[in-house]
């Protein structure tokens, strides 16, 4: 269950400002209808992280544990530094189309998420705990707790969001993760 808790706490942070967020407030100002923006959320974010998911598991079981836990370490702490800073959503994805509120907001929320620093936190936290349906879920759930308030709040939570601040706490928690497998490396090993 770890892997759950810990997967939806980063992504849930890591989340907050990113520019997949930012997408999720201007389709719901855009469209008005929140539930196929929520549901095309849902199944971007299921098809977007399984794929992570399972390239992480890949990894753990392709790469050395010694080498496995550096890059870890490493991608952690540079998610960290990536989460600082804060990220701005292109209008291109927003141009209309004839495919409907959740064709539109599976694909492009899908496409947004591709080398996003939540879908890397996902092949990381899958390579680290190889567990990758508990990953899947807690990465989902991360991205819904903090993509819904966006879309059902819209324009009113923006302006006075802290999102500075809550982008720190995530790449302080980041940073925690990158910090504690390299000292987990390091340690002497019985």
């Amino acid at each position: 269950m770890e892997a759950f808790f810990i997967s939806t706490l980063a992504i849930t942070l890591g989340e907050i400002g990113d520019k997949t967020q930012l997408l999720a407030l201007m389709l719901a100002l855009r469209f008005k209808r929140s539930t196929p923006i929520i549901l095309g959320i849902l199944c971007a974010t299921l098809a977007n992280h399984l794929l992570a998911a399972w390239f992480g598991q890949w990894l753990a079981q392709h790469i050395s544990a010694t080498t496995l836990k550096y890059i870890l370490s490493a991608s952690f702490l540079a998610i960290a530094a990536w989460t600082l800073i804060p990220d701005k959503l292109e209008n291109a994805a927003l141009e209309k189309n004839d495919y409907g509120v959740f064709l539109l907001t599976c694909l492009t929320f899908f496409l947004a998420e591709m080398g996003d620093k939540t879908q890397l936190a996902t092949v990381a936290l899958a390579a680290k705990y190889q567990a990758l349906f508990l990953v899947l879920a807690g990465t989902t759930l991360g991205m819904l707790i903090a993509d819904i308030p966006a879309v059902i709040l819209g324009k009113l939570a923006a302006p006075n969001f802290p999102f500075k601040l809550v982008r720190m706490i995530a790449a302080a928690i980041f940073a925690a993760l990158g910090v504690a497998v390299l000292l987990v490396e390091l340690a002497p090993h019985p």
